[in-house]
């Protein structure tokens, strides 16, 4: 049975260590046989129901040094949700992010469209690949998995997929699909984007306020299996303020859309589709995310990697890298976030099949591989901090804007 985070509208008018880490050098409970070996620093209580520790780790390419972020997800006072630079088309530094939201610990999040050197000339978005919930609304959606940036994806695993919390406090892995239409009042079209960098081929996609001000061309570009097709000129926008058509044009804008108003982009048959559309005309928009398991109060895209404690078949264990990760454990009321330090010269990395075996030893049951290298970020704030310090980068090291991120806060 599909779940909603509920349908949008735009109208015709201190953390108890218990059972996760055993002291300083200790391996994790339950740790396999197989398991790299972990050493653990000391706990820091970063407020009650949230502690934070470094390790290190010995696996296949060598020692790495990580860092790590548990919550409790039961303790009332334990709050999560997506860190935002304040649009969807943007970037920032997750200890800005963090700052501005007052969170006590974060991580960066999902992929996103860094660059566009395939595309010359069309405008990188800095919008992330996948879902996206923020305080239980829906921010945008999944990219064709063709589109996505990030390591390729494990059999049986999507764009869509996610990892979350729900309105009860509790975190699981999911997956969000987009459900909508355009209503014009001659029939309904059915939206198959949502604030997202590329489209579907033949699609049509919905752009809002909280996409931000980036440029729209990119959404026509590639195709469903081939990020660095070329952009196709078969394409058409409608902008649509307080329930009529108020312009159209053959090719996509760029600029903020103000509040009370939506975009519209089409792209082959999608196109063909919304050039029926004149100035004047009404229009409306209805769409939601549908989680297969519940409605999600928070969630971010990400890679997923841990199922049921079984590592996922088909991960990559050959290639090392700087990893950030997320995990779900103690029957969906633990949180771990996770993040390797980025020094090449003094840190070895992690494969993806190793980041699942050290999430679950440390204790989840279900992860995911969120973006990595250059954006791997953990930061978090005493009590008495001005703010966030940075926790996996040695001072002076350039901390890279990313387009979204995990922030863990303290409900009062």
């Amino acid at each position: 049975m599909g779940w909603s985070l509920g349908w949008a509208r735009m109208a015709m008018t201190g953390i108890a260590a218990v059972g996760m880490v055993v002291g300083e050098g200790a391996l994790a409970p339950g740790a396999a046989q197989s398991a790299p070996a972990v050493g653990y620093g000391r706990t820091v209580s970063v407020a009650p129901g949230i502690s934070y520790r470094s390790f290190t780790v010995t696996a296949s390419h060598g020692l790495t040094r990580g860092h790590l972020v548990m919550a409790d997800l039961s303790n009332p006072h334990v709050k999560v949700d997506l860190l935002t630079p304040g649009a969807v088309a943007a970037r920032a530094k997750v200890t800005a992010m963090a700052d501005a939201m007052d969170a006590v610990a974060a991580v960066n999040g999902d992929f996103f469209n860094i660059s566009e050197t395939q595309h010359p000339g069309v405008e990188a978005t800095g919008a992330s690949s996948g879902p996206a919930v923020v305080s239980g609304r829906p921010l945008k959606a999944a990219v064709p998995d063709g589109q996505r940036f990030g390591p390729t994806l494990a059999p049986g695993t999507s764009a869509r997929d996610v990892i979350g919390v729900d309105p009860a406090r509790t975190g699981r892995l999911d997956r969000l699909t987009l459900e909508g239409t355009v209503d014009t009042g001659r029939g309904g079209l059915r939206l198959a984007g949502l604030n997202q960098y590329a489209l579907p081929v033949d699609g049509v996609g919905a752009f809002t306020a909280k996409w931000g001000s980036a440029s729209r061309a990119r959404a026509v570009c590639g195709t469903d299996t081939a990020r660095g097709a070329p952009c196709t000129k078969d394409t058409y926008e409608v902008t649509v303020r307080r329930g009529r058509v108020v312009s159209t044009s053959t090719a996509p804008g760029k600029g903020p859309v103000p509040v009370g108003t939506f975009v519209l982009v089409g792209r082959e048959k999608g196109a063909h589709a919304l050039s029926a559309l004149r100035p004047g005309d009404r229009a409306g928009l209805a769409y939601r995310l549908r989680a297969r398991r519940g409605p999600l109060a928070f969630a971010v895209g990400g890679m997923p990697v841990l199922r049921a404690r079984t590592p996922l078949n088909g991960l990559d264990d050959r290639t090392a890298a700087t990893r950030t990760g997320a995990g779900i454990g103690g029957h969906g009321h633990r949180l771990y976030l996770i993040a390797l330090n980025g020094s090449a010269e003094n840190d070895a990395g992690l494969t993806l099949a190793e980041l699942a075996r050290l999430m679950r030893d440390m204790g989840a049951d279900d992860a995911v591989n969120l973006d990595g290298g250059g954006s791997s970020t953990l930061a978090t704030r005493g009590p008495g901090d001005p703010g966030v310090v940075v926790r996996n980068r040695p001072p002076g090291t350039f901390e890279r804007a990313v387009a979204n991120g995990i922030g863990v806060f303290v409900r009062r």
